[in-house]
């Protein structure tokens, strides 16, 4: 169990869609371990493998008063509530934007240990769960920007210290 540095955007792995997990062995709790130390250490409401560099569908989560991780998952919104809000990404320090989200969803997935998992996501939850999935799914953040606000954030990201970087070990950035 490891702080792991954080992939910056622009490493490929961030924009690859991640692998199903097939093996649930001590290299997966190890993976699950790094993920939830990493993403305390950085302050991150919630992680997905690929931000350490690992192509697999699998994230964690600290926020909306629940904390755990998911393997494998798939989720549906429940209803037509949305709701935009302001979301950042440790593999995109300093930047921020205004994203459009359903406000429920249930998520399935099953546990390190290849247990049957299903969550029942509202608020910042069902945000996290969202934007973790789409990292697996390879989509960053401010690919679901409008188009100006995605242009503000591009050029916001060219100027900052870190582009051109691969990763980030020190804390910081952050949702």
């Amino acid at each position: 169990m490891t702080i792991q540095p954080v992939r910056l955007f622009g490493d490929p792995v961030l924009r690859t869609r991640a692998d199903e997990v097939v093996n649930f062995d001590h290299e997966l709790r190890v993976l699950v371990a790094d993920l939830v130390d990493t993403m305390r250490a950085r302050g991150g409401a919630g992680i997905a493998a690929p931000q350490i560099g690992v192509g697999l569908r699998v994230f964690a989560y600290d926020c909306g008063g629940a904390s755990g991780h998911l393997v494998n998952p798939t989720f549906e919104v429940v209803g037509d509530e949305q709701s935009v809000l302001s979301e950042g990404c440790l593999s995109v320090p300093g930047v921020r934007g205004e994203i459009r989200r359903g406000e429920h969803v249930i998520a399935h997935g099953v546990d390190m240990h290849g247990q049957p998992v299903t969550l029942d996501a509202t608020g910042i939850l069902a945000r996290c769960v969202q934007h973790e999935t789409d990292h697996l799914d390879g989509v960053m953040f401010m690919q679901r920007m409008d188009p100006d606000d995605r242009k503000a954030a591009m050029r916001t990201i060219r100027e900052s210290d870190w582009f051109g970087r691969q990763s980030v070990s020190a804390p910081g950035g952050g949702r």
